[in-house]
């Protein structure tokens, strides 16, 4: 997250599901195929939490998703049939399963055990959500890695307070390792709370030609923006990355209908999980895919 693509992304799927309200609907089966009927939702769609509220639960639902691959609901009482009506969000990272057949880090063969801050509890007490997509911290590490490279890179340029360069004895009896370090030091200390700076006869300071345009570091940076764009799952234009095509979008209502379209993954494992365990058969839950799409106005907005 201190990656600032990264942080875009994440608020931005997480701000679209947190904001989304759950429909209870019903399907039947006519002559003339499926017809769906849209049910008064029940009381946990709306706030499925005692504690949580409904849009902290689900961004954090979409965070773990997103990062980790899973993500866990405990159920913190039922109704009187035992389906569950009220949860409590628990992050991922206090969860540990066992299983004895696990593909990536999905537990595929069942799950025999489970710890949560290392207290064993029980696994029917829980729900987890399984994303149909990789971890973002798997797959993206290394294009992670290298956006905190480029970022540290850029802030050493831009904390310097001179040029880049180097400091060159050039008479007197040679200095050492160590008094060559400490002479570097103090011209930076000095140089940071003084305007004017002083060298003796034996020192000249040499400014470097190399600069952040050289090293193509702003380019760089916009090419990794675009590749953490890509390992996120979200358009890169929502997040300010360069396309690098000619994809454009006019207004507000166009841009939320790609970022509905990016987050379906995502949607598409919180509905499925919820209606296998909390309805009966024949209802589902699912977002309210007319309210996922209205925005606030219609305002114009810039091309990228």
């Amino acid at each position: 997250m201190r990656v600032p693509t990264i942080s875009r992304a994440r608020d931005l799927l997480a701000g679209l599901v947190s904001t989304t309200p759950l429909e209870h609907v019903e399907t039947s089966y006519g002559p003339g195929g499926p017809v769906e009927t849209v049910l008064p939702p029940e009381p946990w769609m709306i706030r499925p939490s005692d504690e949580q509220t409904y849009a902290f639960m689900m961004s954090w639902t979409v965070d773990d998703l997103m990062f980790t691959g899973r993500a866990y609901w405990q159920i913190v009482a039922r109704y009187a049939d035992g389906r569950p009506r009220s949860f409590r969000w628990i992050p991922s990272a206090l969860v540990t399963l066992d299983s004895p057949l696990v593909v990536g880090n999905y537990p595929v063969g069942g799950i025999l055990s489970m710890t949560v801050s290392g207290l064993d509890v029980n696994p029917a007490d829980y729900v987890v959500f399984y994303s149909s997509q990789s971890p973002l911290l798997l797959t993206g590490s290394r294009a992670i890695l290298t956006a905190e490279r480029l970022d540290a890179s850029a802030q050493r340029f831009a904390s310097n307070p001179v040029a880049a360069g180097y400091l060159k004895q050039t008479g007197g009896d040679p200095l050492s390792g160590d008094d060559l370090s400490d002479l570097a030091e103090q011209w930076v200390e000095l140089r940071e709370g003084l305007s004017v700076a002083a060298l003796g006869l034996d020192v000249d300071f040499r400014e470097s030609t190399i600069d952040p345009s050289r090293l193509q570091s702003v380019e760089s940076r916009q090419h990794q923006a675009l590749e953490l764009s890509r390992v996120a799952n979200v358009s890169p234009f929502l997040i300010g990355a360069p396309t690098g095509s000619g994809m454009t979008y006019q207004n507000a209502q166009q841009a939320r209908a790609q970022l509905a379209q990016d987050a379906l993954p995502i949607l598409a494992v919180i509905e499925e999980t919820r209606t296998d365990r909390t309805l009966p058969r024949g209802r589902s839950v699912r977002f309210d895919r007319d309210a996922m799409l209205r925005t606030v106005g219609s305002e114009e907005v810039p091309n990228p």
